[in-house]
């Protein structure tokens, strides 16, 4: 199932690619059903918070009617950045699956903030779910985006 929901992420990425966003999808699934899904919606909103897991995130939090998304997978085609990661730890996440490693981060880096001692709850997490996929949509974007 992690890669019928990743490619699912990989449908929302493009979506945000045609609209000029860095093409990040995000997925978040409870009881093995969607509760939320959401595209990096950035430029469009000129808000830096606006990135696909965060917006996923509120998107399921107002459904469940809860802060806390115990239990959920959360599929996300880039690796979290350190704000996303927090908010997943926040929102008390069971487990992170990502496609892409980004290329931009230490080593660990998401891995380390889900680990960290001061927080209360610890995300398992997993890369490399769809790597190819996602990291060729990732590169090709940014590609298109040196030449223009």
């Amino acid at each position: 199932m992690k890669e019928v929901y990743m490619q699912l992420a990989l449908n929302l990425a493009l979506i945000a690619m045609k609209k000029d966003e860095v093409p990040v999808g995000c997925v978040i699934v409870k009881d093995d059903k969607i509760i939320s899904k959401a595209y990096n919606t950035r430029n469009k909103t000129q808000n830096a918070t606006n990135h696909a897991e965060i917006i996923a995130i509120k998107k399921a939090c107002k459904k469940l009617k809860s802060w806390r998304l115990d239990n959920a997978e959360i599929y996300v085609t880039l690796e979290p950045c350190p704000m996303c990661a927090g908010a997943i730890a926040n929102a008390r996440i069971k487990k992170c699956i990502f496609g892409a490693y980004d290329k931009t981060s230490s080593s660990n880096l998401t891995k380390n903030i889900f680990e960290d001692k001061r927080l209360n709850h610890k995300v398992i997490c997993e890369g490399g779910v769809c790597q190819d996929e996602c990291s060729k949509l990732l590169t090709s974007f940014f590609q298109n985006k040196r030449k223009s």
